[in-house]
């Protein structure tokens, strides 16, 4: 009978087994070294390249930035420029004031009333004269506050009893001072522009 030694081939299929398993840990190693790097590469190109897409919304922003403070500038003398133009516009409308002023005082002054002075303090006008009661002065009160297309919201300051004139022609009347807005043409366009808006259409019957 003869018998076999094995004992130096199992020996050998294990070195051999050893070494491949030793292989594969090197080569599995390798390629998750080499998979790890890549995949750095990929997040680090991805993160260079958002980087530079913040840097580039940044530099973006900071000149949308400066061209609103330019907009807000350029707002400020535009409505620097119309503030101006209107004061133009008011001044040489002021010009006109006091004919329209007289003229409409003539109109709405009652009988029995007498203007001695007229003194204007900017768009306020202040009255004072005698009237014969005081009945006189609420109508002119009146007349000044609704039918007056130029003045607007007349203010009764003082009214009192005195005498003018003396013996026979002496008179007692009443001496009343009244201060009462006066409106600029703009203001007065700008108020029959809003009741002309006010009123209804009339609808055809």
């Amino acid at each position: 009978m003869i018998k076999i030694n094995l004992l130096p081939h199992r020996e050998e299929k294990r070195k051999q087994l050893k070494s491949a398993f030793y292989s594969l840990l090197m080569l599995s190693t390798i390629l998750a070294a080499l998979l790890t790097i890549m995949v750095g590469a990929y997040f680090g190109q991805q993160l260079n390249a958002q980087t530079e897409r913040n840097a580039f919304i940044k530099k973006e922003n900071a000149l949308l930035d400066e061209k609103i403070k330019e907009i807000a500038t350029l707002k400020q003398e535009i409505d620097a420029l119309k503030a101006r133009q209107q004061a133009v516009e008011d001044l040489q409308g002021d010009r006109n004031q006091p004919v329209f002023l007289l003229d409409e005082l003539v109109k709405l002054t009652p009988e029995g009333v007498y203007m001695r002075t007229l003194k204007q303090d900017g768009q306020r006008v202040i009255l004072n004269g005698y009237a014969q009661s005081q009945d006189r002065v609420a109508e002119l009160i009146r007349n000044l506050g609704n039918k007056s297309e130029w003045m607007y919201k007349p203010d009764l300051n003082d009214i009192h009893s005195t005498g003018i004139g003396q013996g026979r022609d002496a008179k007692k009347v009443f001496d009343f001072t009244v201060n009462v807005g006066i409106k600029r043409p703009r203001e007065k366009e700008e108020g029959a522009a809003a009741a002309g808006a006010a009123k209804p259409d009339k609808k055809p019957s």
